[in-house]
């Protein structure tokens, strides 16, 4: 029995041994392989990258988190006390571990079998977020721990708390507050009122349960806990607490309205961001992109391809209703709308889709989501005459005849909003042009690109027209060709015979002998025509003639050197554009005449800054004085003069002629002098016009994807 007790009393004293040595066992094994809490000295979370126009307003972001990372400075120390109080009330007192919390978290986790608490402090919570992954583990929580306790000793808690704000989630992909702040309040961090710092401390424990988006009761009652915290915690006073609960806090939602009007313009920046830093680097490595995209202008060219592409596409005639719907589908479709206009309100201009129901007059009865509307049958003359009838069968389909259009009660149309102040609403009928079209405006003298419009809607095709698709440019190369021609000798007073050509060739598949009988766009033949009528009235003939005379290859080397890049077909169809070539390699060579002779390779992007401001590449030679080669970090190469002031200043003069009194004569409508040449192919397939004043350089081009005519005329 004494022995028992020996026992007994020896295993009871070495117990508490025991323990602590398996405790600093587990500490020494554990800690062993902890990272080092050093590393958070060199703060790199993942932050966004930003497209900014000429002026630096934000037209684009690209990240996997949306972070902005701001010095602990700006942080107002309202919205620091609110995240402590709400979060870990002893933040400022404890050594990384608060052991009541701990211990309080504790007993509900025994309670519910598992994690259910963490009871973590603010310093535990970056421990997790930057060394440790997220599992519920009590593995994860001991290292977690450890390097808490490590980071205090380690850091200030002014560091702790920059890491923290910095890093922590709070809804709607932003992670940080400043991210947050922009989100919620569409301000920066530093203007936050202390009744929206509450509501964002209110929202690290569920982000979704109380986002102010979708449960905005919920987030104003978070609100109201946290600033009781602060009351308690002495941050602010029971005066201050009401002040704050009574602000009526308005969501504004950050919206960025400028995506849809620059988003061929932003794809092309990311895919050359992707293509030179890696994707890594582009949605994680916070490049700030200067572009030399102008909004202004950007605004009017948008404006410009969608109105001039549906009025091309009216010229051609109404297609009839997209499709009509029975009362069932009506109902379900109205329903549907009425949603969609509760989030996206309909607004003077916009485009929305109707259902016809009934004809009163010479109104069409429409309904458009929850509203009642009419369209003007008077106004509607370039759809045909409009014959409605009043049945609700879905068998009647699309009914359209040459010279009338049916349409039937549920017919879903097209419409503009004209006016919506009184009900019904005024609609216009309109339909979606099957025509694309692209738009390119450079500033000649700095080759920097001031607007780009690569499509109708970037929504429904990303395939971007103006630099990606290759057209056959047609009587825009002329211009081209006469420039080579006045520095092979012939000047604007020279005189070309306009006669019938007669061409024959060889086939090679066949054998057989084909003949090429060129002719004018009018069909005639005009007899001694001087060079620059020629060019005005775009003479087919002549132009012909004159690449004959110079020599074709002679002709292709000098395109070459105005910047056209894609090899041409060196034949005498060139003098009618026969080489396909993007709208922004056409652009690129009619600033040459407008630069006097220089050409100024085109860019878009400016400047392109790393997350600590440092210059990573360039269109200034002078923001690399130091380090890295120039000529490795500049965007573009250098101007270069291609062809004499003198050739440039005459093929000016010769296409104001074009827009005087030659093809490019609507353009007159701008009511100031300016150069340039139209461009149409065989069959009307393709459609340009380019354009320049002294400022501002501008091509224009129209046609169907899958190529077929435009259209007579």
């Amino acid at each position: 029995m004494k022995a028992y007790l020996k026992y007994f009393f020896f295993a009871l004293v070495s117990l508490p041994f025991l323990g602590v040595a398996l405790a600093l066992g587990a500490y020494f094994f554990v800690s062993s392989t902890l990272p080092k809490v050093e590393s958070l000295a060199d703060y790199q979370p993942p932050l966004i990258t930003q497209i900014y126009a000429d002026e630096g307003t934000i037209i684009a972001e690209y990240s996997r988190e949306r972070r902005i990372l701001v010095p602990f400075e700006k942080i107002p120390k309202t919205l620091v006390q609110a995240f402590v109080a709400a979060e870990d009330s002893s933040f400022f007192k404890h050594q990384g571990l608060d052991f009541q919390s701990i211990l309080r978290a504790a007993l509900k986790n025994v309670k519910a079998g598992g994690i259910a608490q963490g009871g973590s402090t603010i310093t535990q919570q970056v421990a997790k977020k930057l060394l440790l992954t997220s599992e519920r583990t009590f593995t994860r929580k001991f290292k977690e721990a450890i390097l808490a306790w490590r980071m205090e000793k380690a850091l200030t808690k002014q560091d702790i708390l920059y890491l923290y704000l910095n890093q922590i989630y709070l809804g709607h992909r932003a992670y940080g507050v400043e991210a947050a702040a922009q989100n919620y309040f569409d301000k920066n961090v530093e203007e936050l009122t202390l009744a929206e710092s509450a509501i964002l401390a209110g929202l690290p424990q569920a982000p979704s349960r109380y986002s102010p988006y979708r449960h905005y009761q919920r987030a104003m009652d978070r609100q109201k806990y946290v600033l009781g915290r602060m009351v308690e915690e002495g941050y602010i006073t029971p005066e201050e607490q009401l002040q704050a609960a009574e602000e009526v806090v308005i969501i504004k939602p950050r919206l960025n309205n400028l995506l849809e009007v620059t988003a061929y313009f932003n794809e092309q920046v990311r895919r050359y961001l992707e293509e030179r830093f890696g994707e890594e680097v582009l949605y994680t490595g916070g490049l700030q992109v200067e572009t030399s995209i102008n909004l202004e202008m950007q605004q009017v060219a948008r404006q410009a391809v969608k109105s001039n592409l549906r009025a091309h596409d009216k010229r051609r005639g109404y297609r009839g209703a997209e499709q009509v719907l029975g009362e069932a589908a009506r109902e379900e479709f109205l329903a549907e709308q009425s949603k969609q206009f509760a989030d996206e309100p309909l607004t003077k201009d916009s485009y929305a889709q109707a259902i016809v129901v009934g004809l009163e007059g010479d109104q069409l009865l429409c309904r458009i989501g929850d509203k009642k509307g009419f369209i003007s049958v008077t106004k509607s003359k370039w759809a045909a005459p409009i014959e409605f009838i009043d049945i609700d069968s879905e068998s009647v389909g699309n009914a359209s005849e040459e010279n009338f259009t049916l349409l039937p009660a549920g017919s879903l149309v097209d419409v503009q909003v004209l006016d919506l102040d009184n009900e019904p609403i005024e609609l216009a009928l309109e339909q979606k042009p099957l025509a694309q079209g692209a738009l390119v405006a450079i500033d000649p003298f700095t080759g920097q690109l001031k607007a780009m419009v690569g499509g109708y809607d970037f929504g429904e095709s990303q395939f971007n027209r103006a630099i990606q698709a290759k057209r056959l440019p047609g009587s825009a190369i002329k211009p081209l060709i006469y420039a080579a021609a006045l520095d092979h000798g012939y000047t604007p007073a020279s005189i070309i015979l306009d006669t019938p050509l007669i061409y024959e060739n060889t086939k090679l598949e066949t054998g057989e002998m084909e003949e090429w009988k060129p002719k004018n766009y009018e069909q005639k033949f005009y007899g001694p025509t001087r060079f620059r009528y020629a060019l005005a009235h775009s003479r087919n003939v002549v132009t012909i003639k004159i690449l004959e005379d110079i020599g074709v290859n002679y002709a292709a080397n000098y395109v070459e050197k105005l910047g056209i890049e894609t090899p041409q077909q060196r034949d005498l169809s060139m003098a009618l554009g026969s080489t396909a070539v993007t709208p922004l390699e056409m652009l690129t060579a009619y600033t040459v005449f407008a630069n006097g002779g220089v050409l100024v390779p085109p860019t878009y992007i400016t400047r392109i800054r790393d997350r600590n401001g440092r210059i990573l590449e360039s269109i200034d030679p002078a923001d690399f004085s130091t380090g890295m080669a120039a000529d490795q970090r500049l965007i573009r190469k250098p101007p270069r003069r291609v062809i004499s002031p003198e050739t440039a200043y005459l093929i000016t003069n010769i296409m104001e002629s074009v827009v005087r009194e030659g093809t490019g004569w609507r353009a007159k409508a701008i009511n100031r002098p300016s150069a340039g040449k139209t461009g149409t192919t065989n069959d009307l397939k393709d459609a340009w016009y380019i354009g320049f004043i002294p400022q501002l350089a501008c091509v224009s081009w129209v046609g169907y994807d899958q190529e077929r005519p435009l259209g007579k005329s």
